[in-house]
């Protein structure tokens, strides 16, 4: 039987990301925080869509285009009813998007902090002496690698950074200085942790 630990870690940013707008009444850049409502305008036969930000010092608002001038009829009903509705999950995915966020707005805020879902796909935690880690993001995170390891695993940075410079972390696909570079959806990493004193420790964090 194998000894390798498959584990599933889906990422999520904590905190949404916020659009740096130059705000009228404060009279300079500023983070927007999303409200949590959308804007639906309808003229005529088509729609306009927007998510509201507002300044986190004044309160003024900055709409992020959602859907711009798009036909009733192109709009399944159920989404237009979750736009009118405010749907919360609806809200929350348009919210997480920094790369659309950032396409509207030029500049975002984003924040570190995740949320790790962890899925156990193959082997046994008390018998693997090595883990293979599948990282799935939903979101985008200015987080590094060896943030999200030494906080989920328990070890510090400059541990990772010996297991690496030792060979025994390997990653696909493989990246130089992988480390020290923001998380990427769908990057596996390998730790072969058979040296390893405390090997049952990291397995058992790897899935909790």
């Amino acid at each position: 039987m194998s000894r390798t630990l498959c584990v599933r870690w889906t990422i999520a940013p904590a905190i949404a990301p916020r659009p740096l707008i130059n705000c009228n009444r404060c009279g300079g850049l500023k983070p927007y925080r999303c409200g949590g409502k959308f804007r639906v305008n309808a003229n005529g036969k088509r729609i306009d869509v927007w998510l509201i930000y507002r300044c986190v010092d004044c309160d003024n608002s900055w709409n992020f285009a959602i859907l711009e001038r798009r036909n009733r009829r192109d709009i399944e009903p159920a989404l237009l009813a979750a736009f009118e509705s405010n749907d919360p999950d609806l809200v929350r995915r348009h919210a997480f998007d920094g790369a659309m966020l950032r396409g509207r707005a030029g500049r975002i805020e984003e924040s570190p902090g995740v949320t790790a879902r962890k899925e156990l796909l193959d082997g046994e935690p008390g018998r693997a002496t090595a883990l293979e880690l599948e990282l799935r993001l939903e979101g985008t995170t200015p987080l590094r690698l060896d943030r999200l390891l030494a906080g989920e695993l328990g070890l510090s940075r400059s541990r990772l950074q010996a297991l690496d410079n030792r060979r025994r972390l390997t990653f696909e696909p493989d990246g130089a200085k992988a480390l020290r570079k923001p998380l990427r959806n769908g990057l596996a990493v390998r730790i072969d942790l058979a040296e390893e004193s405390d090997c049952t420790a990291i397995v058992s964090a790897a899935c909790r």
